[in-house]
């Protein structure tokens, strides 16, 4: 097969975009050592580690973070959000999650969709537990403005 010369400035054209390598824009971060640990604004357990990640990857619609749960504790925080749906994926270990008044045991790979006005908590369980928490739509920053948290939420009681 043979093809004749481009004539003209868009055959010139046309042809150099078929030939273009686009670059696609992308963030790559750690989420383990390039993020901050924020575990400890949490008033809780001393390893606590809670990483957000949604600022460092530059989420322009969804949020992202990443939370280590020390063996038997139960994050001090309960929470719900106004207009952002949430998932949370577990990656290692175990726990329970409590939505609304219902309580789920979770393992590894499992993913709980929360939508948005109903409140969620977590505990570990004895090995601990680690989630991915993902966001949508990003709340930007809005982020106060959107959720509401209670100290203690999920009591024994």
């Amino acid at each position: 097969m043979t093809f004749a010369p481009a004539r003209g400035r868009g055959a010139t054209a046309r042809r150099a975009r078929c030939h273009r390598i686009r670059a696609v824009p992308f963030t790559l971060r750690n989420l383990k050592e390039d993020l901050e640990d924020v575990g400890s604004r949490f008033d809780g357990a001393p390893d606590l580690e809670f990483r957000l990640a949604t600022d460092a990857l530059e989420l322009e619609k969804s949020g992202l973070s990443y939370q280590r749960v020390p063996p038997g504790y139960r994050f001090p925080y309960g929470h719900a959000h106004e207009t952002q749906e949430e998932v949370y994926v577990v990656v290692r270990g175990s726990g329970r999650m409590k939505v609304d008044d219902e309580i789920v045991e979770l393992k590894e790979w499992d993913a709980v969709r929360v939508p948005p006005g109903t409140w969620r908590g977590y505990e570990a369980g004895p090995e601990g537990l680690e989630i991915l928490v993902i966001g949508a739509p990003s709340l930007g920053d809005a982020r106060r403005e959107d959720v509401d948290g209670r100290r203690d939420w999920w009591s024994d009681e």
